[in-house]
């Protein structure tokens, strides 16, 4: 029950911190809507395939700006007084938690503006809307649990680019497969398994920063 109650105290305070600087939101938003805008003067409406392929791209980039920099933010003052008022597992948690729900509305917000600009080929709106869904989560997960290790790091930025490319890549074809029936009618053969296989990863990076950010926490 404490633990519990110490994770939505530090989930509630990050989204405060959202909520009073805003600089960062605005940017995201400002980011999503310009890169939309200017593929929509560039390319006009594209076809199914390169309509799917920049939608998760763009995602890509969405997640590096709005989640990967949630730890490097923190200063080691700041560190210092979670490190006494919390335990690693709870941090952490709390951390996925709300780059989870904050990578959920942008992925939504993303969604919205390519269908306003580029067009909506999609023919199941639905199950592409709750793939979106899943990658968000997915996507956010990962970045968090680089952000967390390039913290601690000195070359945050080449850290993450390391770790987070061989990482990512698979994951975004992943998803750029399993999201391809949203554009037909016809579920391809393999199809809840490879959700299921995406849902797995995302345990593991789950239980991958719980078991390994307690050491990380020590330093």
């Amino acid at each position: 029950m404490k633990s519990s109650n110490t994770i939505l105290a530090l989930v509630k305070k990050d989204l405060l911190l959202e909520m009073r600087q805003q600089y960062t939101l605005y940017g995201i938003l400002l980011y999503v809507a310009s890169t939309i805008f200017v593929v929509y003067l560039s390319m006009g409406q594209p076809d199914d395939a390169v309509w799917n392929g920049l939608f998760w791209v763009i995602q890509l980039f969405v997640c590096v700006n709005a989640v990967a920099k949630s730890f490097l933010a923190e200063g080691r003052g700041r560190m210092l007084y979670f490190y006494s008022i919390a335990g690693p597992v709870d941090f952490v948690l709390a951390k996925l938690i709300f780059n989870l729900l904050l990578m959920l509305v942008m992925s939504l917000l993303s969604l919205l503006v390519f269908s306003l600009l580029l067009g909506n080929p999609l023919q199941n709106f639905l199950k592409f809307t709750g793939i979106v869904c899943l990658g968000g989560v997915s996507l956010s997960l990962v970045f968090t649990f680089l952000a967390a290790i390039a913290a601690k790091a000195q070359q945050q930025s080449a850290m993450m680019a390391i770790m987070g490319f061989p990482l990512i890549i698979p994951q975004l074809l992943l998803l750029m497969k399993i999201s391809g029936t949203g554009f037909s009618d016809v579920i391809q053969a393999g199809w809840w398994q490879m959700v299921f296989l995406l849902a797995g990863l995302d345990i593991l990076v789950i239980a991958l920063a719980v078991i390994l950010f307690p050491f990380l926490w020590k330093d």
